[in-house]
């Protein structure tokens, strides 16, 4: 470990970083929350006043706001994003006060803790050692705290629309366990409503079966859509596109015939692959059943859930192994750790796609903990990831803003 390194180290403890990420625990931030990640971005914005950090609070909508703070370089280097986001799903079935971080073999258990509020920490502490060591740094560092990236990424929408001008690289601090992920694919989840007529089930020759109308659709793609997108070529590290079949629901009761069925489906893509020509692929199947039979009616929407709006869609993020954010993330990690990383696929979609493929900004996703720990009842990140994620996202500052 370099002697800059070591000072900065120096500059901050694990309990530190243990308190804050309790701290950040212990606020609500999911749907349904009043204002729902303010009372987190506030803390967050003291945090950096606190420190002597330069910091705005931001506000989005209906009372939300995005956490911007920057460390001033001399002007002569890059410019890098430190960013994650602040919200986080509802408990669900966590048991006992999962705002109320609990420290157990040697794991912190809360909501929040790995998705992403630990990854939060780590980067505001990178920020706070590097200043309070007084290390000089030639370009800026930039950290976003930024809401909504569990439902439309309102806060990454909205940095991307004010933004002057874009950073060099951005790290997204979701859990990978920091082995660096260059790429994830693209999502979109669609809705396909199939209407048929509705009779008495004794008198179904007069009726249209939506529900019948629904299969011959799905025979239709697993017989010739799904090969199509099974033969595409793989992405080297991304991997191949999917769909998945996940929810469908038609009819009243068994004797009537369904006047209408649902089905909803998660289609990912890759670096590559265009959204329009992928829902022309589906709108192309229900043309061509709509030829065969004037009985078959159907319509394809993003489900609102998932609808950002029309400028906007869950992209694809790509970032090129050999770009200088992935060097220097790589040279960090073996520089703390001593163990060269993985470069990897993100599993799941991230803000990365929006400042990645938007901003055209060269972005990572590096960030401490498992991902399988997301979302469940007993979320948890290990005390012993925080200050080496901490000092990591302070070295490659320092190495990348040179």
């Amino acid at each position: 470990m370099s002697n800059v390194l070591k000072k900065i180290k120096e500059s901050f403890s694990e309990q530190e970083i243990i308190d804050l990420l309790t701290k950040l625990v212990s606020f609500p931030s999911h749907e349904g929350i009043k204002n729902q990640e303010t009372e987190t971005a506030e803390y967050i914005h003291d945090f950096f006043i606190c420190e002597g950090i330069e910091a705005e609070l931001i506000p989005v909508q209906d009372g939300r706001f995005n956490v911007i703070a920057a460390l001033k370089g001399t002007g002569r280097g890059k410019t890098l994003l430190l960013t994650g986001h602040t919200d986080t799903v509802p408990p669900y079935d966590m048991p006992g006060d999962p705002y109320e971080a609990i420290i157990k073999s040697g794991c912190i258990y809360g909501r929040g803790t790995v998705d992403m509020k630990g990854g939060l920490a780590c980067m505001m502490m990178a920020m706070a050692a590097i200043k309070r060591a007084e290390i000089e740094i030639a370009g800026d560092l930039i950290f976003g705290a930024l809401i909504d990236e569990e439902a439309k990424s309102l806060g990454t929408r909205a940095w991307l629309e004010n933004c002057t001008k874009m950073p060099d690289a951005a790290i997204v601090g979701e859990p990978t366990n920091m082995d660096i992920c260059v790429g994830h694919r693209g999502l979109e989840w669609f809705e396909f409503t199939f209407t048929g007529k509705t009779v008495h089930g004794s008198r179904q020759k007069e009726g249209i079966n939506a529900i019948q109308k629904a299969a011959i659709f799905i025979s239709k793609l697993e017989n010739e859509l799904i090969p199509k997108i099974e033969k595409k070529r793989p992405h080297p590290i991304i991997g191949s596109p999917s769909m998945n079949y996940g929810f469908i629901k038609g009819g009243t009761q068994p004797s009537t015939v369904a006047g209408e069925c649902i089905l909803q489906l998660d289609r990912r893509w890759i670096p590559g692959e265009r959204f329009d020509d992928i829902v022309q692929e589906y709108q192309q199947v229900i043309d061509e059943l709509s030829a065969e039979d004037p009985t078959f009616k159907a319509g394809i929407k993003v489900m609102e859930i998932s609808y950002m709006d029309g400028h906007y869609i869950h992209e694809s993020m790509n970032t090129d192994p050999q770009d200088p954010v992935v060097k220097s993330a790589e040279k960090a990690i073996v520089d703390v750790t001593g163990s060269k990383p993985e470069i990897l696929a993100f599993s799941a979609w991230s803000d990365g796609g929006l400042i990645n493929y938007y901003g055209k900004v060269p972005t990572i996703v590096l960030g401490p903990g498992d991902i399988e720990s997301a979302h469940s009842a007993t979320e948890n990140i290990r005390v012993d990831t925080l200050v080496p994620t901490t000092l990591i996202y302070a070295s490659v500052a320092m190495d990348f803003c040179k």
